[in-house]
């Protein structure tokens, strides 16, 4: 069945919002706000539908040929200003819907819009009789083939012909031994680095291959499966803006914790009197802590689960407090930890902004929302960055 749709707005995630005749909410990709759309429902809900956009009766002025496209790419079609004021948006309603106030907020942007990734996964699998090598595509999960991928740096770009061609020989030469071996990884991993260059390895990291990383000048040694943001020129003004936030607390709060510290990069550059690190993974903190000796910074990273190494740590008056969780948010228990202790001020870096408004509205009894700040760390996918700083109540 197909409809004319009034698109009100693009939530998270991208699809353009709608509503049915009957009253039910409408979902559909590739359409904007403000347009006018012909869309033929394909899923059905009690609630919501889903639909595929057949026509765009009345355009908006944002829209824009959308040009080659790998899968994730949503934004694709819209321009670089309506994709920040939809983004900027849907950030809004997160904080509003949970009823959180926000005195600052501001959209922090640098760098291109294309071709800023320093990291790329592309999957392969034999496919209706022949190899494909890209990027799952939802919701089936297939491989879209990808011979060129607008999202990754130049270098990355430029060495992926050459990939694809030894991924292939890897697949269909040699002994079937060795091609089923090769086929059981799956996957492909391509890295750049200024210091590094592009190094690529099929299935699990080499373990002795270690990359160098820059930011804000400072060289960080990481291990080929370690993470890393994958935007160099926005990943530096996150890490500025993590940096003078730490320092503009500092006279009262000179003391860091640095939870689900990675490779120690924000603390080691915020070059605190005291530092302590937690990571859950063993080999992010080896290289912590080489990274800490290099730069000469004293401190004490240790491995560990966050939600349990909490309960031996104590953040009092003088201790600043920085975490970097990965999607699924804090830990239930790091929540709690929070409330109770007496830190005066948490720099909460997120790059899943459902998780982060879960933890915050946890977090809200004890401590309220100074600034909020959106970095455009993923352009042109449904992607973002956010740091929230957080001061305690009196």
């Amino acid at each position: 069945m197909t409809s004319t749709v009034y698109i009100a707005k693009n939530v998270y995630g991208g699809d353009g919002l709608g509503r049915l005749g009957d009253g039910r909410v409408v979902f559909v990709p590739g359409a904007w706000e403000g347009e006018q759309v012909k869309a033929e429902i394909f899923e059905e809900k009690p609630r919501f539908v889903r639909a595929r956009l057949v026509e765009v009766v009345e355009p908006s002025p944002e829209r824009v040929d959308v040009g080659a496209t790998v899968p994730g790419m949503v934004y694709a079609g819209l321009s670089a200003a309506g994709e920040k004021a939809a983004k900027d948006r849907q950030l809004a309603e997160f904080f509003e819907r949970a009823r959180i106030p926000v005195p600052s907020s501001a959209t922090i942007e640098g760098g291109p819009q294309l071709a800023y990734r320093n990291k790329a996964v592309y999957h392969f699998a034999r496919q209706r009789g022949k190899w494909a090598l890209g990027y799952r595509a939802e919701p089936g999960h297939e491989i879209v083939d990808v011979e060129s991928d607008p999202l990754v740096v130049p270098a990355i770009g430029t060495a992926l012909p050459d990939i694809r061609r030894g991924v292939m020989r890897l697949l269909t030469q040699g002994s079937e031994a060795v091609r089923k071996s090769v086929e059981r990884q799956g996957n492909v991993t391509v890295r750049w680095t200024r210091k590094s260059g592009v190094k690529w390895w099929v299935g699990d990291a080499p373990a002795d291959l270690v990359l160098k990383e820059t930011t804000l000048g400072i060289d960080f040694e990481v291990p080929a499966d370690g993470f890393y943001q994958v935007n160099p020129a926005v990943s530096e003004l996150l890490a500025q803006a993590v940096v003078d936030e730490y320092r503009r607390g500092a006279n009262t709060a000179p003391e860091l914790m640095d939870l689900y510290c990675g490779v120690g990069v924000f603390g080691i550059l915020c070059r605190p009197p005291k530092l302590v690190g937690v990571e859950s993974g063993r080999q992010a903190v080896a290289f912590a802590k080489r990274n800490a000796a290099i730069h000469k910074v004293q401190a004490d990273f240790f491995a560990d689960q966050v939600g349990r190494a909490v309960r031996r740590l104590k953040a009092g008056e003088r201790t600043t407090v920085i975490v970097d969780p990965p999607r699924g948010g804090l830990e239930h228990g790091v929540v709690k930890w929070l409330v109770h202790s007496r830190a005066p001020r948490i720099i909460y870096v997120s790059c899943d902004p459902a998780t982060m408004i879960r933890d915050l509205k946890g977090l809200a009894g004890a401590y309220s929302v100074a600034s909020v700040r959106r970095f455009e760390m993923f352009p042109r996918t449904a992607r973002f960055e956010t740091l929230v700083v957080l001061e305690r109540k009196n």
